[in-house]
């Protein structure tokens, strides 16, 4: 897959595409069906599948104090687009500038001449050009006139709920990680590098891997039951996220128990898979107590994946 960091530089590099535009945060259910689409569509055409994406997101942008929290870096996402069978994928740098482009000039310019799309597929939320005033309706007025045609894929619900970036991180931060598993596809994941925290785990029996996060929608505070990725290893784990109330604590900290024995994991990269909420964040009387609490919390976690495991 090729990745164009602009649309200028992606000016006579693409040619008959079949295209889909939007910010894909979380590549979910939704942006799934309309990438399978996508793909089978260039199959059959004989030509490119094309994705143009943006970054950062439009709102924080255009409205800074409404920017949502990113499900997925940048990386993550093109990774997850060209995993979903992008050959293409175009990440252009959104500016006020960018944003200001009036959007009968956007198609003209850019979906039509720069990346030739004969055939658009957008789903049916779409915005875009200055003060988002185009729409769907505008995008199809456009094709007509300029010769490309347009596909609206209609929205995914799954078990009643449109499956849309905004209510993944609700979920999300409401701590509802397997509500939003069902909605992603998969596990809602946090990617970070281990570092040093203040010992407490160890000193209580229960060493942990302090994560800083690069990933920027974390799950809300609350003890979960988790997969460790390191590397190329899978291991269970127990993640817990808060400020840990029993010693005072003020600040954020992501933690991970991992059940198994890896050595000095120090400034390593790591990933967690949030797959589904144990119980929520509580000040206990002594450390006694919470370590009692902890062996309740990996015993709970290890029925889980064991039962994971076996489905």
């Amino acid at each position: 897959m090729k990745v164009l960091r602009s649309l200028e530089r992606a000016r006579g590099l693409v040619e008959r595409s079949v295209l889909t535009i939007g910010n894909f945060d979380g590549v979910h259910r939704g942006h799934q069906v309309i990438l399978e689409r996508l793909r089978t569509e260039a199959a059959a055409r004989r030509t490119q599948a094309v994705v143009l994406t943006f970054d950062p997101h439009p709102v924080s942008v255009v409205r800074p104090d409404a920017a949502p929290r990113a499900i997925m870096t940048l990386p993550d996402r093109v990774d997850a687009l060209a995993a979903a069978g992008a050959d293409v994928v175009v990440v252009q740098h959104f500016t006020r500038a960018f944003a200001a482009i009036e959007a009968d000039d956007f198609v003209r310019r850019f979906l039509f001449e720069t990346l030739d799309a004969q055939l658009i597929l957008v789903g049916d939320d779409l915005n875009f050009g200055r003060d988002r005033g185009g729409d769907v309706a505008t995008l199809a007025h456009s094709g007509r006139e300029l010769g490309f045609a347009v596909e609206v894929i209609p929205p995914v619900e799954v078990d009643g709920v449109v499956a849309r970036s905004s209510v993944i991180r609700e979920l999300v931060a409401a701590g509802d990680v397997a509500g939003a598993a069902r909605l992603l596809g998969r596990a809602h994941f946090v990617r970070g590098r281990v570092e040093h925290g203040a010992g407490r785990g160890r000193g209580l029996g229960f060493a942990t891997a302090n994560l800083k996060t690069e990933t920027p929608l974390v799950p809300g505070d609350g003890v979960y039951v988790t997969v460790a990725r390191l590397g190329r290893r899978r291991i269970d784990s127990v993640t817990s996220i808060g400020s840990t109330p029993t010693f005072g604590g003020a600040e954020t900290v992501v933690e991970a128990h991992i059940l198994a024995e890896l050595g000095d994991i120090y400034g390593k990269p790591l990933v967690l898979e949030f797959l589904e909420k144990l119980r929520d964040q509580k000040k206990f009387d002594s450390p006694a107590a919470l370590v009692e609490q902890i062996g309740n919390d990996v015993a709970r976690a290890r029925s889980i994946l064991a039962a994971r495991a076996s489905a």
